[in-house]
């Protein structure tokens, strides 16, 4: 077994050490301009047991740097506009991984620090998915 020299958590502090924290409450406002892009990068399991921010973009995590790269084959165009990108997981730490990814791929970005659990216990809206 692989000996852990560096534990997740401490991944996730120096991530946050270097990237933009955006908390919940302020996420509310900020997502209603139209230079914001709010990006929800969990499981497609999370968005339809749980709900998703209305107007958000779904990416997955283990999709998101292939999509924002203009030079993939799996770009998206959303991630070409000149806006400003917020993500957010179920409770910021994916998100804040992802964040210092696409900070080192050039991006404004920033992460809703506690996360989608942050953003309903705000008071945040909440679309549920259409059954499947």
């Amino acid at each position: 077994m692989p000996i852990v020299t560096t534990s997740v958590k401490q991944l996730v502090d120096t991530a946050k050490a270097r990237i933009e924290e955006i908390p919940a409450t302020d996420a509310l406002a900020l997502a209603e301009r139209d230079d914001v892009v709010i990006v929800d990068i969990r499981d497609v399991r999370e968005r339809q047991k749980l709900g998703f921010i209305p107007q958000s973009v779904h990416a997955p995590r283990g999709m998101l740097e292939f999509w924002v790269d203009p030079d993939s084959p799996y770009h998206k165009p959303v991630f070409a506009e000149d806006k400003k990108f917020i993500l957010h997981c179920a409770s910021g730490w994916r998100s804040a991984l992802a964040a210092a990814s696409l900070l080192d791929m050039g991006f404004e970005v920033a992460h809703i620090t506690e996360g989608f659990s942050g953003w309903v216990e705000a008071g945040g809206a909440v679309e549920m998915a259409e059954p499947r």
